[in-house]
This record gives structure tokens, C-alpha cells and sequence, in this order.
């Protein structure tokens, strides 16, 4: 039975909760915080310890300041991605009240109208949504100034924890309030900018490998999450428009008062403040100059090591006519990293080698960078310090494991490294994404992703120009371009149009991300971790280094009192030396060279590689998948057992196995030949190669390519007899290969995806294989493709292990590379 208040009652009890409201509301600030430590600043607050709560004090409503979230302290994986000092996104927000309500509410910076006409912007600003943070209620007021209580809005997962663990199948984790408290030390207040700190727990169950590899209690994961309230800028900052032809990030927006026969879209450049005292003198002073500070936490030498190629820059500001305007020095101390008012170099700590990069926090309005922020993993230095192992190192006697305060060659070049990239990643801070065709430039720029460059003297290796030392003439141009202080009165449009032209008579452009990365894309000179203006040469060149580090390969690689075992993790990129330089040949196959260019600038748009060029490419492709040159050294063979007790027995730095714990001797030949197969097979590609003989008969086609891999892989028929018959480790190379070529064709063939064209021609090379060579087990898995396409018994390829050195595979596109901002 239900009970039934009076009419008059239930209005008696709703008076009496309003006034209690009320009387609650009317409190003063001064009553309310009564007892409390206060903090006075950008944004006054107060420190309940009674009852560990943060109260804000708000004295300006309708007044815009940044946001943003970050992570103090972090998990420590590099595939969960969650790091120390990872920043979150910008928002510009404001509080508004309403009643006793606080909004904080975040307007629609991707769509304005910029215009004096309030009623065009208030049109604008309806038609698209709006983002409101966080509600607050009043608990005091004073003299047009409320308190909140903001303890709530800092107890939330703001980077995304429980995000990242999930995408990353780690576990299903949630965030424990119960174990979730402010963190004092770094919280605190400034002039302009606030910063709260909060240890935030998580909990939950099914952690992965990943999670429990570097949590203490794989179902507790506690990191440290950090909240900044900044105040924006003032508006004499000058936005800087976007030319495609010279690289740079920034930001992007509608601008709805533009007239209709101009671009709606506005794209400016992110760029630090930076102006000279005297705009009309050659070189000057700065009014204020760029400051970065290295983490007093990085060791030495590699401390030494990052703050000259962080300095390095300071030669692309005086190409840009400024005197001492960009410098580095180590934090202080006392300071924290998080406080935005520090452009910061940190040295981060993962349980394993993974990228390292460059983020920014920018104005959104304007694209104004106002801290700079590097992630450095640590580990890194130790993988270059491996791979020049292979490469020089010569272990004798009873030396002892070689430390970070040897001075050896391996050292010099890891510290080398160590210098390009500490400048690589603060370029992208200062606004710099990728250039990658650089590399094919005389080393134009620290933006590309630059391979050693090991030299054969004799039979033996050279690394002391392993590493280019300094900034590039690329990096020059392109700081001049975004940072160059025009005087008053200077049409600034055409000043850096001749930029872009004095850049360009110098035989320097700029190609990205978007040119590089994709395997089946299709600049010839444009890439990752290559070298030489020449891809094919350079194949060939790296081959032959190959060939003597390989010969040369002994258990002198490794220190005296180091398991057998390990071996296999120095050899591993030695064999694998000549893997990006053939992912770069395998561009010139179906390649096109172009350039950004405008209309009207004079730049070539766009050509074919020559037909010379493709087939030099594809004859050197070819020489990868011969029993020659896939082979694994007797010599190495016979050095290589199974894990020791206590190591990683299957770990991602050595290459996969079909023989269980043994070292598999067709391992890496399967690896480094389905590499080069899926290079040539690839779809992109493959439908390129298909369609260019019709616009150049010269230019070789798919089916011209394959055929040559097919004859290069099997010989003809009575070839291939006697090569059933070869019982020798080169035998059975050769076989595998052949395999894998038939593997390849039938997923180019079976994929409804894929370009017909190219499917054709997939179909026809494995027609004439099965004709030519029908009893072979080749043949047999192609009677299986024919009867059933779909479910064709492929064995999957072994893939090398991970190979890229700094790079989470789209450092600059994805929300982490996240210097994009």
C-alpha cells in the first residue's frame, strides 16, 4: 500500500528543501572554506583535508581559458601506449552559470564565421553542437564569485585508461573511486595556469600479457593523471597560412563569412610566438626566445648526448635571422613537468623498445604552440647499441658487457643516434611533420627516418659517418618559412612564396607520411629508413655489406658470459639489414615521380619511372630470393640452441619458428622472402604495374613481372626436376620460396578487393605453374585454389620480427604521435 502525503505537506517539504538549498547556496566562501588551505593563482582553490576535496573558486563566467589532460605517471608498455608525460587533447572552455548551475562548456572551434556581423557567428555557432564537460552546483557565493566543488571533475579517467587497456585486449578495467585521491605535490597554482594532479586506480580482471608484464598486481593498475587550466594567449599572435609545398602541421576550420568563390576551408600552421626586437635587422635578438629543457632524469653520457642535438636547431633560427632564440637547458629540479609553461624533453621508461615523439599543446583558435613535449624511450639507444654490435662489435677474452660509459665505436654511433633523434622529435614540436624523401636529398632534414649509413672498408665496417651531424638544409628552409619575422609593411604571402622558390632552387622538397608509408605506395625516392638518391643502388650497395657482416658473423658479437642464445638478437638485423632499402626499391616497381605542386609554380606534377629504372628495381628485388642470398651462415647455424632457463623463450626480438624451440634455419630465409614477395605482389602496386603499359608500351607490366619472378623462383621445367631432387639446405630455400610465390599469387587472385586486372594476372601465372610443374606440391595447392578458392590450406608466412626502429607505425597521424595537435 502506497502512502499518500497531503497536498499541502508535500508543498510544505519542497519549501523546506529550497530554503535548505538556499541557505546552503547563500553561504559565504569565506564561511564555507573556513579551515582550508588555499591557493591563490590563475584560478584560486581550495584543499579540504577533512574530507580530501578540491573546491574552485570562479570569478569570471563567459571567459574562454584551455583545458587539456595528462598523464603524469605512466603504465610503462609501449603497446598499451599509455606513457609518462602523454598529453591529452586541447579545449578551449569557459564556465557559464545558470541558476545553481556551472557549465563548463566547450564551443565548436572546427566551424566559425569570422566576420563582425554577430548575427552570422551566432548562426554559425547554432548550427553546430556544442560540448559541455562537467556540471557543477554552487556551494557559496561571494561578491559575484561561486565555489564548486571540483574534486568529481578531477576524479575521472581523462587520458582514457580504461580505453587503452580495452583496445589494446588487455583486460576489462574500470576506474575505483575507493582508490582514487588528489595528489598534493603536484598540485598547484600560478599566475596563469592551475595544475591538479590525481592517482587514479584502476581495477578489474583478464589482464593481458602486456598489463602484467609492468603492473606490481595485474587486477590494480594506479597511474597518475594531471589537469591543466591555462590561460589562453592574447591576440597578437599571427597566423601563419599553410603552404602543401613545405611542410608543417596545424590547424583547420570552416570559415562560413568567406565568399563564395574563395575556399571555405582555412588551414594555418602550428608555430611557436617568436619575434624579433628588430624586425628590419638581418639578425636580432628575440623579443622572447624558445626555451627546452631536457629531464634531469636522463643519464649520462645520453644526456650530454640530448641536449646537443635538441641545440642543434638553434642553426635553422639563425638561417631564419635570429640571435640565440631557441635554447635548451635542463629543468630545474623544483619544477614540474606537466607545468605548460616548460617546453619539455622527457626520458620515459617502458618495459620494451618501442617509438619515441613529439607532441604539442596548441592554441585551437590559432594554432599558437604553447608547450612542446617529447617522449623519448629509453630503450632505444640500447637496440642501436645492438645493432652496431652486429655490426663492428669484436668481444675478446674476458671483456666485460660494454656499459653507457664506454667509448667505443658502438657508442659513438648509439650517441649519434641519440642526437638526430632528440632533434627529429623537438622538430615536430616546433610544428615539423615527416619529410621523407629527404633522405634522397644529401640528408636534407633530421624529419626523415634516417638508416645508418655503415660503410665496407675492406672486409671490415665503417661507422663514422653511421649519422648526419647537425640540423638539415631542409629544416633550415622549412623554419624559415614558419618562423621568419617580416617588418611592418611586408607582403608577407609573397615573402614566403619566394621562400618556397629559393627552397626549391635548391633542389630540396618535401614529401610525408602519406607519400612513405604506405607498402604499396608509389614515390620512387620517398621512404622510411633508406638512404641514397638511387633506392636500387643502395639495395645493392646495403646487399653487399650484407653479404661481409654476415660471412663475419661469430660469437665474438656477443660479451664472454652471455648465453649462446642471445646471439640470435644481434643477427636478427644484421640479416635483416637490407629489409627497408627493399621496401624503397620495391616503390620504383609501378612508380611515379611527383611533387606538391600548385599551379603555376614551375614544379614537374607528375612522370613514370623510367623503364630502365623498374627493371634495374625489379632485377635487384629478384636477387633477395635466391638460396644465396637468403641462406643462414653454417657458422651461425651451429651457435644458436634454444633459450636459456629464465629468458624469454619466445621473445618478439628473434625470428619465428615452424621447430618449436630450436632455431629454425628457413626461419629467416621464409621471413626475408615473404617480405620481398608481398613487396612485389602488392595490390596497389600489382594494379599499377597491370594498367601502365597502356599510357607508356616501354613500362613493364604485372604480367611481365611476375613472369620474371616466377622464372627467377623456379627455372624451367627440367631446372625444376632437378631442383626436387636437391636434398641441400640451398634446396630447401629454394622450394620454400617457390611456395611462397604460389601462396602470394593465389591471395592476389582470391581477394574480391584486389583489381581484376591484377587478379587476371595472378590466375594466369598460376595456371601456367600448374601446367609447367603439375606434380609438384605447388601444383597441388593450386588444384585446391582452383576447386575451392575460398578456403585454400595456405600456411601463414613467417614475418620478421619488429623492425622499426622509433615508430608506432603513424607517428604523425595517430592521436599519439601525437605531435599532430
Amino acid at each position: 500500500m502506497k502512502t499518500r502525503y497531503p497536498t499541502r505537506f508535500t508543498a510544505f517539504l519542497t519549501i523546506c528543501f529550497s530554503l535548505f538549498a538556499l541557505s546552503v547556496s547563500a553561504q559565504t566562501i569565506a564561511a564555507f572554506t573556513a579551515g582550508m588551505d588555499k591557493k591563490d593563482g590563475f584560478m584560486p582553490f581550495y584543499w579540504d583535508a577533512k574530507k580530501g576535496k578540491i573546491y574552485l573558486e570562479i570569478g569570471q563566467f563567459d571567459t574562454e581559458f584551455l583545458y587539456f589532460p595528462s598523464l603524469a605517471q605512466g603504465v610503462g608498455s609501449n603497446d598499451i601506449g599509455l606513457d609518462r608525460g602523454r598529453l591529452g587533447d586541447e579545449h578551449v572552455v569557459k564556465f557559464q552559470r545558470t541558476g545553481p548551475k556551472v557549465l563548463l562548456t566547450e564551443g565548436n572551434s572546427r566551424y566559425r564565421a569570422i566576420t563582425n556581423d554577430p548575427l552570422e557567428r551566432r548562426a554559425v555557432e547554432e548550427s553546430f553542437a556544442k560540448s559541455v564537460h562537467w556540471g557543477f552546483d554552487v556551494v557559496a557565493e561571494e561578491g559575484g564569485r561561486v565555489l564548486v566543488d571540483l574534486t568529481p571533475f578531477l576524479m575521472q579517467d581523462a587520458v582514457g585508461v580504461t580505453q587503452a587497456i580495452t583496445q589494446t585486449r588487455q583486460g576489462s578495467f574500470r576506474m575505483d573511486q575507493s582508490r582514487s585521491v588528489m595528489y598534493l605535490p603536484n598540485t598547484k597554482n600560478f599566475p596563469q595556469n592551475t595544475e591538479f594532479e590525481v592517482t587514479t586506480t584502476f581495477t578489474g580482471d583478464n589482464a593481458g600479457q602486456y598489463l602484467r608484464s609492468v603492473v606490481p598486481t595485474a587486477t590494480m593498475v594506479t597511474v597518475n593523471q594531471h589537469h591543466s587550466f591555462v590561460q589562453l594567449p592574447d591576440n597578437k599572435y599571427q597566423v601563419r597560412e599553410f603552404d602543401p609545398r613545405i611542410g608543417y602541421g596545424g590547424i583547420e576550420y570552416f570559415d562560413y563569412a568567406t565568399p563564395v568563390g574563395q575556399p571555405i576551408m582555412k588551414r594555418y600552421i602550428s608555430r611557436h610566438r617568436l619575434e624579433k626586437k628588430d624586425p628590419k635587422a638581418a639578425i636580432s635578438d628575440p623579443v622572447k626566445p624558445i626555451i627546452y629543457y631536457l629531464d634531469p632524469g636522463t643519464p649520462e653520457p645520453i644526456r650530454t648526448a640530448l641536449l646537443e642535438g635538441t641545440a642543434w636547431w638553434n642553426q635553422a633560427f639563425e638561417a631564419a635571422g635570429y640571435r640565440n632564440a631557441f635554447q635548451v637547458k635542463l629543468l630545474p629540479a623544483d619544477a614540474d613537468p606537466m607545468d605548460i609553461r616548460y617546453n619539455l624533453v622527457q626520458w620515459v621508461h617502458r618495459s620494451t623498445r618501442g617509438w619515441s615523439y613529439g607532441a604539442s599543446v596548441i592554441d585551437p583558435r590559432t594554432g599558437e604552440i604553447l608547450k612542446g613535449k617529447v617522449t623519448l624511450g629509453s630503450l632505444r639507444v640500447r637496440q642501436d647499441y645492438l645493432i652496431a654490435q652486429g655490426l663492428v662489435g669484436k668481444f675478446e677474452g674476458e671483456t666485460p658487457p660494454a656499459d653507457f660509459n664506454d667509448n667505443s665505436e658502438m657508442m659513438k654511433m648509439s650517441l649519434n643516434r641519440l642526437r638526430q633523434l632528440a632533434a627529429h622529435e623537438v622538430g615536430h614540436t616546433l610544428g615539423l611533420p615527416h619529410n621523407y624523401v629527404a633522405s634522397t636529398q644529401a640528408r636534407a632534414s633530421v624529419m626523415d627516418y634516417p638508416h645508418m649509413v655503415a660503410k665496407l672498408k675492406g672486409a671490415t665496417v665503417d661507422l663514422s659517418d653511421a649519422y648526419a651531424l647537425g640540423i638539415g638544409d631542409y629544416d633550415k628552409w622549412s623554419i624559415i618559412y614558419g618562423y621568419q619575422h617580416f617588418p611592418d609593411g611586408a607582403d608577407e604571402k609573397k615573402e614566403l612564396t619566394k621562400v618556397v622558390e629559393q627552397m626549391h632552387a635548391k633542389g630540396l622538397t618535401f614529401l610525408t607520411d602519406q607519400d612513405a608509408r604506405p607498402e604499396g605506395s608509389v614515390h620512387p625516392k620517398t621512404h622510411l629508413w633508406d638512404n641514397g638518391a638511387d633506392a636500387t643502388d643502395e639495395l645493392k650497395r646495403v646487399s653487399e655489406l650484407r653479404k661481409v657482416v654476415l660471412s663475419n658473423f661469430n660469437e665474438k658479437k656477443i660479451p664472454v658470459g652471455t648465453p649462446m642464445a642471445t646471439l640470435e638478437e644481434v643477427f636478427v638485423p644484421m640479416y635483416m639489414f637490407h629489409r627497408f632499402q627493399t621496401e624503397a626499391t620495391a616503390k620504383v616497381l609501378g612508380g611515379m615521380n611527383y611533387t606538391n605542386a600548385l599551379r603555376g609554380d614551375g614544379q614537374p606534377v607528375l612522370s613514370f619511372v623510367s623503364a630502365d629504372d623498374q627493371t634495374k628495381a625489379l632485377n635487384a628485388l629478384l636477387s633477395t630470393l635466391t638460396p644465396q642470398f637468403l641462406a643462414v651462415p653454417d657458422a651461425v647455424l651451429k651457435q644458436i640452441p634454444p633459450r636459456a632457463f629464465r629468458y624469454n623463450p619466445n621473445p618478439r626480438e628473434v625470428f619465428k619458428r615452424h621447430t618449436g624451440l630450436s632455431f629454425d634455419p628457413l626461419g629467416p630465409p621464409e621471413a626475408a622472402a615473404g617480405m620481398t614477395i608481398r613487396l612485389l605482389l602488392n595490390p596497389d602496386r600489382a594494379a599499377r604495374l597491370a594498367r601502365q603499359p597502356a599510357f607508356d608500351a616501354k613500362l613493364p607490366g604485372l604480367d611481365k613481372v611476375i613472369s620474371a619472378l616466377v622464372t627467377a623462383t623456379f627455372g624451367d621445367a627440367k631446372t625444376f626436376a632437378a631442383q626436387k631432387q636437391d636434398k641441400t639446405y640451398a634446396g630447401d630455400i629454394r622450394r620454400m620460396v617457390q611456395q611462397k610465390v604460389v601462396e602470394h599469387l593465389i591471395q592476389l587472385a582470391v581477394n574480391k578487393e584486389n583489381d581484376v586486372p591484377a587478379r587476371a594476372a595472378a590466375h594466369e601465372a598460376l595456371m601456367q605453374i600448374k601446367q609447367t610443374y603439375p606434380q609438384s606440391f605447388m601444383g597441388w595447392i593450386i588444384r585446391q585454389y582452383e576447386e575451392n578458392p575460398d578456403s585454400v590450406p595456405l600456411t601463414p608466412t613467417l614475418t620478421p620480427p619488429d623492425g622499426q626502429p622509433i615508430d608506432p607505425g603513424q607517428e604523425w597521424l595517430q592521436p599519439d604521435c601525437e605531435w599532430v595537435k
